[in-house]
C-alpha cells in the first residue's frame, strides 16, 4: 500500500525526521507512537504530500509519489490534529462542502455525505451547526470529511485528543469499522490507544524510528517471573531444557521469599501457550527440589514500560 524509504525533513540546520524507512501493507492499522516532538506529524504530512521531504521517496501502490501525486492524494483521507472544520456551517452543508473539494457533485456528492453520515453515526446532528457539537461528535465530524471519497489510505493524527472516556471508545469502535475498507495510520502520544486499536507500532524518538514491530510480537514472554522459597544459591545449581538458571536473574527476598526473572534460553519470545509449559516444568523442578512456589507467570511485556525505555532521553521540543 505504502512504502517510505529513507525520508527525512529538514529546516535548515534542524533536522525534523531523519532517515525514516517503513512499508505499511493493505488492511493494516498502524499507531505511530512517540512524545510530542517527536516527527509522526511531520511524517504524517509527507506522506499526504502536504510537506516535501527533504530527502526520501514515498510509494503508494507501487508508484513514487512524486510521479502521480494528484492520483495518490486522491485516494488518500487525512484528518489533521487542529480539525478542518468551518464551525459555523451545519454538518450536512460542511460536508457538501467537502464533498466538492474531492470533486463530488450531484447525487455523487449527496450518496458520500450520506454513507460518511451513516459510518460516523452523525444523524442526529446533521442539521446541527458544528460549533454546538461537542468535542467528541466534532471529531466524528473531521473523520466523515477524510472517509469522504472512500480513501485506501485513512491518516489521522491525534483522533482521540481532547475525549472523555465514552467518546474515545466510540471513536476506537468507528475506526476499527473503518479499517474493514481502508488502510489506517493514526498519530498519538497515548499508548493505550495503540493497544486498543492497532496492529503494528511504528516508535518515533528525536525524528529516527526506534521500532517497528507487531503488537503481538511485543506481547510475546520473554521470561517466567517466579518467587520461591529456593535461594540463590540452590537456584543456580539447577538445569532444564528451555530456561538457563543463574544467580543474577534473583530480584530479590522478602520474609523467605525469593524473587527470579527467569529468561527462556535459545530465544528471544514464546508464545502464551510455550510459555506457560516451561511453567509448568519450572514449578515440577522446584517441587522436586523440596523448594516452595509462591508466585509463577509468564513475564509479558508492557508497551507503557517499552516506551519509557526507548525514550529516557530528554524529549525534543523543536520538532513537528
Amino acid at each position: 500500500m505504502i512504502k517510505v524509504e529513507h525520508l527525512s525533513r529538514r529546516y535548515g540546520d534542524f533536522v525534523a525526521v531523519n532517515d525514516v524507512s517503513f512499508q505499511i501493507g493493505h488492511g493494516e492499522i498502524v499507531g505511530l507512537l512517540g512524545h510530542n516532538g517527536a516527527g509522526k506529524t511531520t511524517i504524517m504530512k509527507m506522506i499526504t504530500g502536504y510537506l516535501e521531504p527533504s530527502d526520501g521517496q514515498i510509494w503508494f501502490n507501487q508508484q513514487a509519489f512524486d510521479d502521480a501525486p494528484d492520483h495518490a492524494k486522491a485516494q488518500i483521507g487525512y484528518l489533521p490534529e487542529n480539525l478542518p472544520v468551518y464551525p459555523d456551517l451545519t454538518v450536512a452543508d460542511y460536508l457538501l462542502y467537502a464533498a466538492r473539494l474531492r470533486h463530488l457533485e450531484g447525487a455523487d456528492a449527496i450518496a458520500a455525505v450520506r454513507r460518511a453520515i451513516r459510518d460516523t453515526e452523525l444523524e442526529d446532528k446533521v442539521l446541527a451547526p458544528i460549533h454546538t457539537l461537542s468535542r467528541g461528535y466534532k471529531q466524528r465530524v473531521g473523520v466523515a470529511q477524510a472517509i469522504l471519497h472512500n480513501p485506501k489510505l485513512l491518516i489521522l493524527d491525534e483522533p482521540t485528543n481532547g475525549l472523555d472516556p465514552q467518546q474515545t471508545q466510540a471513536m476506537r469502535h468507528l475506526l476499527k469499522n473503518l479499517a474493514k475498507n481502508a488502510t489506517v495510520v493514526l498519530s498519538t502520544h497515548i499508548m493505550q490507544e495503540v493497544e486498543a486499536i492497532c496492529d503494528r507500532v511504528l516508535m518515533m524518538r528525536r525524528g529516527e524510528l526506534i521500532l517497528d514491530e507487531q503488537l503481538s510480537h511485543l506481547h510475546q514472554s520473554t521470561a517466567l517471573l517466579v518467587t520461591t522459597s529456593m535461594a540463590p544459591a540452590q537456584w543456580q545449581q539447577q538445569t532444564l531444557s528451555g530456561v538457563q538458571f543463574a544467580a543474577d536473574q534473583h530480584l530479590g527476598e522478602s520474609n523467605g521469599h525469593h524473587r527470579y526473572r527467569l529468561p527462556f534460553a535459545g530465544t528471544h519470545h514464546s508464545s502464551i501457550s510455550q510459555a506457560e509449559g516451561l511453567a509448568a516444568q519450572v514449578a515440577q523442578r522446584l517441587v522436586e527440589q523440596g523448594a516452595a512456589l509462591y508466585g509463577l507467570t509468564p513475564e509479558r511485556r508492557d508497551l507503557e514500560s517499552l516506551f519509557r525505555e526507548v525514550n529516557k532521553t530528554e524529549e525534543v521540543s523543536h520538532a513537528a
